[in-house]
């Protein structure tokens, strides 16, 4: 079976952020620890050369795919800031009509700048999102 190419590193957090060449880009990555941080209550960890994750969450697919990912991730793209786990737990599509300017994929959320969605929208979704897997977790 194939192993999970995504894990956690030994990287600096800070290091990869201070690399980021945009300003604004690297500003909205430093409240983005910030704003995953206070919803998960761990330190950023980068996943891969490019994912800052928080906390870790081991899975279990039908299929009997199995690893390790972060409980919420991140990752500032060039095009837009991916984040990871926000938006397939209940309650996720009413708070994404609040949320603002962003756009949705396969299991993630797009947002090119963090100044255009609502901080307190996106706090409450990040909580939502850590405690739904602590419980499923723990299930």
């Amino acid at each position: 079976m194939a192993e999970n190419k995504t894990k956690a590193t030994k990287l600096s957090v800070p290091a990869f952020i201070a690399a980021i060449k945009d300003p604004t880009r690297r500003a909205d990555a430093q409240a983005l620890v910030k704003l995953m941080r206070n919803a998960s209550g761990e330190n950023p960890k980068m996943w891969g050369p490019s994912i800052i994750g928080f906390g870790s969450h081991h899975y279990i697919y039908d299929s009997g795919r199995e690893g390790d990912m972060p409980v919420i991730a991140f990752s500032p793209r060039k095009a837009a800031n991916v984040l990871y786990s926000l938006i397939g737990v209940a309650g996720a599509p009413a708070l994404l009509a609040k949320l603002g300017k962003h756009t949705t994929g396969k299991g993630c959320l797009y947002i090119k700048n963090l100044a255009d969605v609502d901080q307190k929208v996106l706090a409450t979704m990040a909580a939502k999102s850590v405690a739904a897997k602590r419980a499923k977790s723990k299930g």
